[in-house]
């Protein structure tokens, strides 16, 4: 398993993984508003600006030329966004995927996590920074790990 800084050419493939992996496991859980939300911040246009804007950078996990997962940090400190194939859930590589992002990296790092992802951010080490929230219908738990 590699895991990489997607290039822009990769792009549209990554955020491809990410709508197809949140239909099925995010979206369940939110309003019409909230899918309409999250489909609206991973248009490419947008994304590629944030990134031009050094406020986001994307990894990926590849196995062999498969992108399997991606992991996507704002502002060196935030995980906005980590979804992995589900075929290759429970491998370890969302676990691989933060690792390689924030490395050695000191200091605090905050997530909102879906419902889904609860659990596996608590196994990281992340903390309930307070209970359930809703924002343009994206359901969300502000979480936090200091390292």
């Amino acid at each position: 398993m590699e895991i990489r800084r997607i290039v822009k050419s990769e792009l549209q493939e990554a955020l491809d993984l990410v709508w197809r992996v949140f239909l099925e496991f995010e979206a369940p859980d939110y309003s019409q508003q909230g899918v309409e939300s999250f489909k609206r911040f991973i248009e490419i246009e947008q994304i590629q600006e944030l990134i031009e804007r050094r406020e986001l950078k994307f990894w990926g996990a590849y196995k062999v030329d498969q992108l399997v997962g991606v992991i996507v940090i704002k502002l060196d400190s935030h995980v906005s966004m980590l979804f992995v194939d589900p075929d290759f859930h429970r491998k370890g590589i969302g676990s691989r995927l933060f690792q390689v992002a924030f490395g050695e990296q000191a200091g605090k790092i905050t997530v909102n996590a879906s419902p889904y992802a609860i659990e596996f951010y608590h196994r990281l080490g992340f903390q309930d920074k307070s209970a359930e929230q809703i924002v343009d219908g994206i359901r969300f738990t502000p979480m936090k790990m200091e390292q």
